[in-house]
């Protein structure tokens, strides 16, 4: 294991070796994908972490869109660097829309 790496970091791993390729490091500005809670596939970059001895730590997240939103560290992984993402994002680039927003695009989407 590479010292360097520590707790909530991603990892690139082959499989085929067992090597360690590369890794993120889990600290502000980088870009990170909810996974678990209510803002699940939500993607967006790290504004700050606030940190809570004896109970969760919070992760408050930026969107593309300007929406900014706060979870649990542990609904949280690191799926890229500034603007470039290891993987390929889900559709709609993980914004969330509103219940307006979603239902005009649904709306225009039937128009035609």
């Amino acid at each position: 294991p590479d010292p360097a790496v520590r707790t909530n970091d991603t990892i690139r791993f082959d499989i085929t070796t067992g090597k360690q390729l590369d890794f993120l490091k889990f600290e502000t500005g980088n870009t990170v994908m909810v996974n678990a809670g209510n803002n699940i596939g939500r993607v967006g970059t790290i504004v700050n972490r606030e940190k809570h001895p004896g109970s969760f730590e919070i992760v408050h997240i930026k969107d593309k869109a300007g929406h900014t939103f706060a979870t649990r560290l542990q609904n949280v992984f690191v799926i890229g660097t500034g603007g470039k993402e290891w993987i390929s994002l889900p559709k709609g680039n993980g914004i969330k829309l509103s219940i307006i927003e979603d239902r005009n695009l649904r709306m225009a989407k039937n128009k035609k």
